[in-house]
């Protein structure tokens, strides 16, 4: 038998899975910017593990919004999540997986050998 926490972070979880599915052009078999997503970053590289970090958190709230675009069901289920420790802790680890990818693609914010 599930928990009512755990049953929560699962269904957060195949939210986002279902908005990665419904909204990825290779998916859907679309190949128009889905709606919301238009102010998708161009890039993942910044200049400081910060605005990464910030970015990570961006990328976070637009997947969010791809999966729920309806902006009173969002505020609706607000008070839901924000005082369930299960959901808080599975919003974290979505942006820390961002954050992960973000990392990599800066190179961890290391200086080529010759700025050293």
């Amino acid at each position: 038998m599930t928990t009512p926490n755990a049953t929560n972070a699962s269904i957060l979880v195949a939210l986002l899975l279902g908005a990665f599915v419904c909204c990825d052009p290779a998916w859907s078999g679309e190949t128009a910017v889905p709606e919301g997503l238009a102010d998708f970053p161009a890039s993942l590289i910044t200049d400081t593990p910060q605005l990464g970090f910030a970015l990570a958190i961006r990328l976070s709230r637009l997947g969010v919004k791809a999966a729920q675009p309806d902006v009173a069901v969002l505020r609706k289920l607000r008070p839901v999540y924000a005082n369930n420790a299960d959901s808080l802790i599975a919003t974290s680890q979505v942006v820390a997986i961002h954050f992960q990818t973000i990392a990599a693609a800066n190179n961890y914010w290391r200086r080529p050998e010759t700025e050293q």
